[in-house]
């Protein structure tokens, strides 16, 4: 998170704790009781109560197979939040396989339903898996864990082996990424300057350098190399914007992939 995305004092003292968060450390995040359900998955709850019922639509937009019946639906990275839960409710109501992958710590804490199936493993570390879903998921959701991904994973593999799931005509969606290019164009603008002087109650103008390299950042490079090698392995991907309710839709985006 940068300076304008303040955790919580929960979450920013596990930060001071163990620097940056990973897959392990959100497990032993899933089971402090201290933590809030927010909190859990890294985010203040400020930033995520009272907003999951517009991203959980905006994703239903962007996954019409959420819409349809009897499909097959892969969350990777669940967490525990209400997003899941409104995940699982529209998939038992819909008929769909719904398969969540996460740690079996955060799993543990999501309600069990017809056709959902929870595997407690870190994607694509899964070969049974894989296997199992090849060539047959309609729609993937990988929403606020992509950043982790490229932290300490490799995103090239992570992202063959979920392109390698889809179905003919099936959608991935990698949502609420933190595109450090975009944040600064966004605070480097009038409208970001009066957004951050709102935030911080403090009237100072965000410090914003361009043509800076960012290490560990997602930036315009990483987005664009992403949507050029689906493109160039067959499917359609474009970067689209979240919707306007959401709460960092100013400085977020989504990347949408699906296979013709």
């Amino acid at each position: 998170m940068s300076s304008t995305d303040t955790p919580s004092h929960n979450v920013a003292a596990y930060l001071s704790r163990y620097g940056k968060v990973g897959f392990e450390d959100f497990r032993r995040m899933a089971a402090d009781a201290s933590l809030s359900t927010w909190e859990k998955i890294g985010f203040p709850d400020s930033y995520r109560k009272g907003f999951e019922e517009h991203i959980f639509a905006d994703i239903q937009h962007k996954l019409p197979a959420l819409g349809g019946t009897q499909q097959v639906i892969l969350d990777i990275g669940a967490g525990c939040s209400d997003l899941p839960r409104q995940l699982i409710a529209q998939c038992i109501a819909q008929q769909h396989r719904l398969v969540l992958l996460d740690s079996a710590e955060m799993l543990s804490l999501l309600p069990d339903g017809t056709g959902v199936e929870k595997v407690a493993a870190r994607f694509p570390d899964c070969p049974p898996l894989l296997e199992d879903l090849h060539g047959r998921v309609n729609a993937i959701l990988c929403y606020s864990v992509f950043q982790y991904v490229f932290a300490e994973g490799n995103i090239w593999s992570f992202l063959d082996a979920s392109l390698a799931l889809l179905a003919p005509g099936g959608s991935m969606l990698i949502g609420d990424v933190p595109n450090i290019s975009r944040r600064k164009r966004f605070f480097a603008s009038e409208t970001g300057i009066a957004h951050h002087k709102q935030f911080t109650g403090r009237d100072e103008v965000p410090e914003v350098h361009f043509n800076r390299s960012e290490p560990g950042l997602i930036d315009d490079a990483v987005v664009l190399s992403v949507l050029g090698r689906c493109r160039a392995a067959g499917f359609d991907a474009f970067v689209v914007p979240q919707d306007s309710r959401l709460p960092m839709a100013n400085r977020r985006e989504d990347i949408l992939i699906t296979r013709p």
